[in-house]
């Protein structure tokens, strides 16, 4: 962890429509804009709300009092993916092996995220979400079922092979897959996941992966907070 001197390192992910700000060291702390400008100062706006999320797992997070704080050190470009509004592309810092500290650090970033996620969705019962400019935007129900499926592609990129069982329910599956994400994680930070797939492709990275995870249970935790009426 690396916010030395109150400063926040931003890498920007750049599509020809959008931009995500991505904090560096802070894996599901991310927000994007039709700009650099826009999508650093949605980065900013978005500190107290990420620092709440945090809270709970007992990691200290200093919320930047200034924009200038957030210092950008790379810039990666994005593509068809990062248009459409999610992260997509990796980078060097990617690569970088995870240390048994760091681990223990992400995991429990990750556990918050989910926390931030379930709570969302139980505060959100009964009300209605508000739909976007043209009627478009999933249900309650479509957006957990949403994020179930991205949990289990998430883990099959990073080496896992979930045992799912469409029989349970959407919550106890919410349930099994987390545990798996954990186990699954720790195996691949100690190198005990191929690099490789039985067919050849490249996996995901611990790093890139828990990255990308973070930012996805986040955003629509968010999504649900904003869109919810009553």
């Amino acid at each position: 962890m690396r916010q030395g001197k109150k400063q926040v390192l931003v890498v920007l992910e750049v599509g020809n429509k959008r931009v995500f700000a991505i904090a560096q060291d802070w894996p599901g702390w991310c927000r994007s804009g039709s700009d650099e400008e826009s999508a650093l100062q949605a980065l900013f706006n978005s500190g107290p709300q990420y620092q709440k999320v945090l809270h709970a797992s007992k990691i200290r997070f200093a919320v930047p009092k200034q924009l200038s704080k957030l210092v950008v050190v790379e810039r990666i470009k994005g593509d068809a993916t990062t248009d459409f509004g999610a992260l997509s592309r990796a980078w060097s810092e990617d690569q970088r092996l995870i240390s048994p500290r760091e681990l223990k650090r992400f995991q429990k970033i990750l556990q918050a995220c989910w926390v931030e996620f379930d709570q969302a969705v139980q505060a959100a019962r009964g009300k209605t979400l508000r739909k976007g400019p043209r009627g478009g935007g999933r249900n309650l129900r479509k957006i957990s079922e949403h994020v179930y499926d991205v949990d289990l592609a998430y883990l099959k990129n990073l080496g896992g092979k979930p045992k799912q069982s469409e029989k349970r329910s959407l919550n106890q599956r919410l349930a099994q897959v987390r545990e798996e994400i954990l186990t699954t994680l720790s195996e691949a930070a100690r190198g005990e996941v191929p690099k490789r797939g039985p067919r050849g492709g490249i996996r995901w990275t611990p790093r890139y992966f828990v990255r990308r995870l973070a930012w996805h249970e986040l955003d629509h935790a968010w999504e649900i907070m904003s869109r919810a009426e009553g």
